[in-house]
C-alpha cells in the first residue's frame, strides 16, 4: 500500500490524491495555507463578519461543541478574545467521557456562556449504531449526523443566523482546499458526513432487531439537516474559524490547558504525548481500530502526519509510532459487542465487507490487544451495565 512520501498516510485514506512525486493532497494544501493565504486579510474577513451579527440577535453566534480540544479553543477565541455573547449547542452522542464532562463544567463557568445540550434517544441511537455498521462499516452515522445537523436547527428554532465550527476539512481531507472559504453547508453533509444515507434512507433500512423500539421518521429528526429554504429565509451562516486563522492543534491545546484547566486524557491506539487528542469519547478506540481494519491505518497515522506537516515531528519517528500504536484491539471493541448483542465473529465479518483496496483485511488472530486501557472505562461499565 503506496504512503505519501512526506507524511505516512496510505492511498486508502478518503479523498487523498497523490502528485508525480508521491505526495499527498492533503500535505499540498497544508503547504499552500502557510505560503499563499493571507492570513491578515482573512482576518480583517472574519471580523467583518462578526461585526454583521454582533448585538442583533439573542446570541451574536451559535458554536456547537463537543468538548474537545478544537471546539473548546474555537469557544475560548470567540468569547474571549472576541468576546462574543455565544450559545454552546452539545449533541451528546451518549458516550461522553468523565474527563470531557469536567473540562465542559470549568470552560463554561469560566467563560460564562449559555449552554444548550441536547440527548438522543438511546434506544433509537442503538439501532442507528448497528445499521450503520451494515451499510457502511462505520457505526456512528448518528455522531456524524447529529453534531452536524442539530446546531442547524437550533439556529432556526433561536433565530440566530451564525454558526462557528472549528478546524476546516483541508486542513485533515480533499474534499475542500485551503484556496475556497469552506461552509458548513448541505453539501458538505451529503459529501462528507452522513456516510451517503439520509435519515429518509435510514429510517427504511431500519428493522426492529435491537430493542423494542420502533423508529419513526419523527425520531430521525436530530438527524436530518433542515431544508434550504428554511436555512436561507433565516439567513444562517456555518462557517468555520479555521479558514480565517491559521489551525494548529498542538499549539491551541496548549493555550486552553493554560487558560481554561482543560486536560487531556489517555486514548485507546494513540500515544501519550497525544493526550489532547479525541478524549471525548469512549468509542474512540473502536472508531480508529474499525478504520484500521478498513483501510490500513489508524489515529496514530493520522496525527504524526499533522505534525509531520507542521515541522514538529520527522517522517522516521512517524513510522515508529504508527508501527507501535495502529492496528491494536481496544477493549473498547467489549462493549461495543454487548451493546449490539453481537458476536466478535459477526463483527469481523461485517467489517469486511467494507475493507477499502489495496488495504487487505488482516488475520484478526494475529491482532495484538493495546496494552493500556483507559482508567475511566470502569464507569462505562457500570453506566451501560442495563441496556
Amino acid at each position: 500500500m503506496k504512503l505519501c512520501t512526506k507524511c505516512v498516510m496510505p492511498e486508502t485514506a478518503e479523498s487523498l490524491s497523490f502528485d508525480e512525486s508521491g505526495g499527498c493532497s492533503v500535505c499540498k494544501q497544508i503547504e499552500f495555507k502557510k505560503e499563499e493565504i493571507d492570513w491578515n486579510q482573512r482576518h480583517k474577513d472574519l471580523i467583518e463578519l462578526v461585526e454583521e451579527h454582533r448585538g442583533k440577535y439573542d446570541y451574536d453566534c451559535i458554536v456547537p461543541f463537543s468538548g474537545g480540544k478544537d471546539s473548546t479553543f474555537t469557544l475560548y477565541y470567540l468569547a474571549k478574545e472576541l468576546k462574543l455573547k455565544c450559545l454552546v449547542v452539545r449533541f451528546d452522542h451518549l458516550f461522553m467521557r468523565p474527563t470531557v464532562e469536567e473540562n465542559c463544567t470549568k470552560t463554561f463557568k469560566k467563560l460564562g456562556v449559555d449552554v444548550i445540550r441536547f440527548s438522543p434517544n438511546w434506544k433509537v441511537v442503538r439501532k442507528l449504531m448497528y445499521e450503520s455498521l451494515v451499510r457502511r462499516g462505520d457505526f456512528c452515522w448518528h455522531c456524524h449526523t447529529g453534531i452536524f445537523a442539530y446546531p442547524m436547527h437550533v439556529s432556526l428554532m433561536t433565530k440566530v443566523p451564525l454558526i462557528f465550527w472549528g478546524e476546516p476539512g483541508a486542513e485533515y481531507s480533499s474534499y475542500y482546499s485551503y484556496d475556497e472559504v469552506e461552509e458548513a453547508d448541505e453539501r458538505r453533509f451529503n459529501l462528507k458526513i452522513n456516510l451517503g444515507i439520509n435519515a429518509e434512507d435510514m429510517h427504511g433500512m431500519l428493522d426492529n432487531t435491537i430493542s423494542d423500539h420502533e423508529v419513526t421518521l419523527r425520531d430521525l429528526k436530530p438527524y436530518t439537516y433542515p431544508s434550504r429554504e428554511l436555512l436561507m429565509k433565516n439567513k444562517t451562516r456555518s462557517v468555520y474559524l479555521g479558514a480565517y486563522i491559521p489551525w494548529n492543534p498542538r499549539e491551541q491545546s496548549a493555550l486552553i490547558a493554560k487558560e481554561l484547566d482543560w486536560k487531556g486524557d489517555f486514548v485507546e491506539g494513540v500515544p501519550p504525548e497525544y493526550s489532547y487528542e479525541k478524549i471525548e469519547c469512549f468509542m474512540q478506540g473502536l472508531r480508529d481500530y474499525i478504520k484500521f481494519l478498513k483501510r490500513g491505518f489508524g489515529r496514530t497515522s493520522h496525527l504524526t502526519s499533522i505534525d509531520i506537516r507542521n515541522g514538529e515531528l520527522t517522517r522516521e519517528k512517524a513510522l515508529e509510532l504508527v508501527k507501535e500504536y495502529d492496528g491494536k484491539r481496544p477493549k473498547a471493541l467489549d462493549f461495543f459487542l454487548d451493546l449490539m448483542e453481537i458476536k466478535e465473529e459477526e463483527f469481523y465479518n461485517i467489517v469486511s465487507k467494507h475493507v477499502v483496496s489495496p488495504n487487505k483485511m488482516p488475520n484478526t488472530d494475529l491482532i495484538g490487544k493495546n496494552n493500556k486501557v483507559p482508567k475511566d472505562f470502569d464507569s462505562f461499565e457500570k453506566i451501560f451495565s442495563h441496556k
